[in-house]
């Protein structure tokens, strides 16, 4: 048992330390949060903008900047997170390989991931949470910080698939901006008016919107979306184990070429013996 506990906190603190090597990802957490939320408060109108929330059915009327400051910290979050799980999993792929094939435990790598990306996305979550309130007081802010973290804990397992998948960085890059660009677009109360189309509930950030939102504006508590974005999280990260699993399986089984074994008893023939030249007649 010591051992399992040994190898699972060697393998996180070596994911840990991969985060925090990542600067452009430490200064956008305590630089980009900051600023967007504080541009779409100062920026964006003031003035009341109506629209139906699908997941009560209720009319709302929020100002414009404050449901701005919402969907930009749900874009802000997913985005981070998304990129520090795909850096670390992209640089870190030799390493988890080398570590696969000298016997490490696959499932401790998993388990490190996993708490790496849960750290990761609650203090991020906590963050946006914290700077969204010094602007305004969301009716429910717990809540409001657990849809964050969901909707972060889903691209953190999206950035690990694109990690494990892709090839370079920028490919990564763009599928994860390009995801969450049409995702939160989609959804945005101020672009969209709250729409009424039914395929805004297969976005990967559904639940997370709706929870959000509800929790800026309602009294309303939603576990149901909350529960909906686990789900997303699950089936996500379900693709990055799998992803993950089959990376390391090919290092494993790439060890050295295949050959038949030889019946007992068989021996290789001998080489046939060099003729002497004959002497010329």
């Amino acid at each position: 048992m010591r051992r399992h506990v040994r190898l699972y906190l060697t393998a996180a603190r070596f994911d840990l330390v991969e985060h925090a090597r990542n600067r452009l990802a430490m200064v956008l957490v305590a630089l980009f949060i900051p600023a967007w939320t504080s541009l779409a408060h100062a920026v964006i109108p003031s003035r009341t903008v109506t629209f139906r929330l699908r997941a009560t059915g209720r009319l709302l009327a929020p100002a414009g900047n404050q449901i701005t400051q919402i969907t930009g910290a749900i874009n802000a979050v997913t985005l981070i997170t998304g990129f520090m799980m795909f850096a670390v999993t992209f640089s870190g792929g030799r390493f988890d390989r080398r570590l696969a094939m000298s016997g490490y435990p696959r499932i401790h790598l998993v388990l490190a991931k996993s708490t790496s990306l849960a750290l990761a996305s609650g203090i991020i979550a906590a963050y946006a949470t914290a700077v969204i309130c010094t602007a305004w007081s969301p009716r429910q802010p717990v809540q409001l910080a657990a849809a964050l973290f969901c909707g972060a804990m889903t691209y953190g397992a999206l950035g690990v698939v694109f990690g494990s998948l892709l090839r370079r960085e920028v490919e990564g890059m763009f599928a994860l901006v390009m995801t969450s660009l049409v995702d939160v677009g989609l959804q945005s109360p101020l672009a969209s008016g709250g729409t009424e189309s039914a395929a805004v509930h297969l976005l990967p950030t559904y639940g997370t919107m709706q929870a959000a939102t509800a929790a800026g504006f309602t009294d309303h508590p939603l576990p149901g979306d909350l529960a909906a974005q686990a789900l997303w999280f699950a089936g996500a990260a379900l693709l990055g184990l799998l992803a993950f699993h089959r990376r390391t399986k090919d290092a494993l089984t790439a060890r050295r070429p295949f050959r038949l074994p030889r019946p007992p008893g068989h021996r290789p023939p001998a080489p046939p013996a060099a003729r002497a030249p004959s002497a010329p007649r």
